[in-house]
This record gives structure tokens, C-alpha cells and sequence, in this order.
């Protein structure tokens, strides 16, 4: 495969870590329709392998018929492969075991909400950099009195609003965990839909040990997960469970050699791609309106909206109202 091929066909954001006090610049390329037209005419569509193989990113920019913007990411990483409807994101601070600090949570945010907008893409890997840790949760070089704060800003709890929108958003999110998933990282692949764990992954709060706790989907979610004894094993002990372990437990969906994890977890999205969206966002929205009250039935009455809206009695209704006339109902059944 040239380096050219891979640049037309497919979406490709590697943001390389700075120092901080250092302006930065970085770039994305977005493939042109007419890049598109010419591969998808020869019949070639690239897979999720092919395009993930290129790895450092660099051939992407070689391209003279790519747009480029500029983009302000330096924690993360993003693919997007095109031809197969799945997007990755990748925490991108090895160094730290991809523990997230303010930076990273705001670009991650950013990068969910631009997936989540994109309707080319229908499911999201979600993973850390290397295979010594998925996240390590919050960066305690960064934590004050007030939460987690960049130089140059007020402290907060930044990352629940992560976790929030993790939970809340309806692509199906995979994640991807090699070595350590612990303290918020492991709330983080609590609230994804789907965890495949390689066999060297890790999980386990370490909030009590550094004087920290999550009292909302932190305990919530374990607990509907693992039971309300383990979830209270979990959090008093600060204990960690290896991979077998949080199979045993409920806690990921299939444990597998690291060397097959990338693989495994793009067989997951392709199974996953070939059903019905609409069907596996209803069920979404389902399976997570047992805890969320009210805001769950938003999201289930908003699902049912988009259903009717395609109906051909919801089509009479709005296009009655621009026709100035009154609506036929008749020849609608009225369902027992």
C-alpha cells in the first residue's frame, strides 16, 4: 500500500505532545470528494488495518489535494477510517500512563463531540497510547483544592463531564484497555458500552488511596455492574483485579492475548456495524434509562420523535401544515 493511498482515502489526526510553554501548531487532513471518487472507481476500499498500519502519521501529509485546518490537540490522537465507519481516540501521554490532566479532557470532549456529530461514523475505540496502561486516571500533579487546573485556569472536576458525555452519547463506544485501567480510568471504561481487555489489563480504584473518590458513576455504574458487594470491595480496598478477574466480575465483555487485541476489537465494531443503528441506539437509550430518571425518558420519548418523523403518517402531519391544508389521518391504523 503507498503512502499516497492511505493519505486520499482516509482521515488521519496524530498530534504529537509538546512542551507546554511551547506554541503549538498542528494539522489535520481531510480527504477531498475527488480523492474519494478516484479509489472508490477502482474498486479499493482500505481497511481498519491498512490505515492503522501507517502509524506515525507522517505520509498523511504528503498529499497536495488534502485541505488543511489547523487544530489545537496535544494529548490525543484520532483516526478516522472512512470506508469502515469507526473512529479512534487515543490518550496520548504514555509518559504519565495516560493519566488526564485538564488539556487532555477538554480535547477528548472535543474529539467525542466531533465523532458523535459525524454521521459517517458509527463506532468509537476508545484507548491509551502503548500497552502499559489505558489510563491511570487523573494526573495528581495537577490536582488543587478546587480540582484539577491548567496554569492558567480555575480547578474543576472537568473529567465528570467526560464521563457524562461518554455515557450520553449514542455511537457505540468500544474501549480498548492494555495494563493499567485504574482510579478514573477505570470509571471511564465503566461508562463505555463494550470493554475487550488484553491479558495483561489491570483494574481497580486507587481514589481512597490518595484521598479521592467518585460518588457518581464511579459507584453507581460498578455497582450495577459488579453487584453492590464487589462494587464496596472495590472502593474500600482499593484492591486490584487482573483481567481474568474483571471477566469473573462482569467488568469486561472478553479478555484476549495482547498481541490480538487490536484485532479482536475491530472484529467487535464490524459485527456491530452491520446492524441497525437505529435499533442499537434505541436499545442504548434503554439499557441506560433504568438509572437516569428523568433525562432517560428524554432521550427514549426523543428517540421515539425520530422514528415517527420517517413515518408516512408523520409525513402527512408536517407536510399538511406547509401546505396549508388539513391533515388525512384515515388511512392510518390505530394500533391496539
Amino acid at each position: 500500500m503507498g503512502n499516497s493511498l492511505l493519505g486520499y482515502y482516509a482521515q488521519e489526526f496524530v498530534i504529537q505532545r509538546i512542551p507546554d510553554h511551547l506554541l503549538y501548531r498542528t494539522v489535520d487532513f481531510f480527504v477531498e470528494d475527488s480523492a474519494w471518487a478516484w479509489w472508490k472507481d477502482r474498486g479499493h476500499r482500505p481497511s481498519y488495518h491498512e490505515v492503522e498500519s501507517n502509524g506515525s502519521g507522517h505520509a498523511f501529509g504528503g498529499s497536495k489535494k488534502m485541505r488543511r485546518k489547523k487544530k489545537d490537540f496535544l494529548d490525543i490522537i484520532r483516526h478516522k477510517i472512512i470506508a469502515e465507519g469507526i473512529a479512534k481516540i487515543t490518550i496520548n501521554r504514555p509518559e504519565r500512563r495516560n493519566a488526564f490532566r485538564p488539556q487532555t479532557v477538554k480535547e477528548l470532549m472535543r474529539a467525542f463531540n466531533d465523532a458523535r456529530d459525524d454521521n459517517s461514523i458509527g463506532v468509537i475505540i476508545f484507548t491509551g497510547k502503548g500497552t502499559k496502561a489505558f489510563c491511570s486516571g487523573g494526573d495528581q500533579s495537577f490536582r488543587g483544592k478546587e480540582g484539577y487546573a491548567d496554569y492558567d485556569s480555575f480547578g474543576r472536576l472537568n473529567h465528570l463531564f467526560s464521563m457524562l458525555l461518554l455515557y450520553l452519547i449514542f455511537k457505540y463506544i468500544e474501549k480498548k484497555v492494555a495494563g493499567y485501567a485504574v482510579g478514573g480510568g477505570h470509571v471511564l471504561h465503566m461508562v463505555c458500552d463494550l470493554t475487550i481487555a488484553a491479558d495483561n489489563a489491570v483494574f481497580g480504584q486507587t481514589g481512597p488511596k490518595v484521598g479521592s473518590v467518585d460518588a457518581g458513576y464511579g459507584a453507581s455504574v460498578m455497582d450495577r455492574l459488579v453487584g453492590p458487594k464487589r462494587a464496596r470491595e472495590m472502593w474500600f480496598m482499593a484492591k486490584f483485579y487482573n483481567a481474568v478477574e474483571a471477566d469473573k466480575m462482569g467488568l469486561v465483555n472478553t479478555v484476549v492475548p495482547l498481541e490480538k487485541l487490536e484485532e479482536e476489537t475491530v472484529k467487535w465494531c464490524r459485527e456491530i456495524l452491520r446492524n441497525s443503528p437505529m435499533a442499537i441506539r434505541v436499545a442504548k437509550s434503554a439499557l441506560n434509562a433504568v438509572d437516569d430518571g428523568h433525562s432517560g425518558l428524554q432521550q427514549m420519548g426523543g428517540d421515539a420523535t425520530l422514528l415517527f418523523y420517517g413515518t408516512e403518517e408523520g409525513t402527512e402531519g408536517k407536510n399538511a401544515y406547509l401546505q396549508r391544508r388539513k391533515p388525512d389521518f384515515s388511512r392510518f391504523p390505530r394500533l391496539p
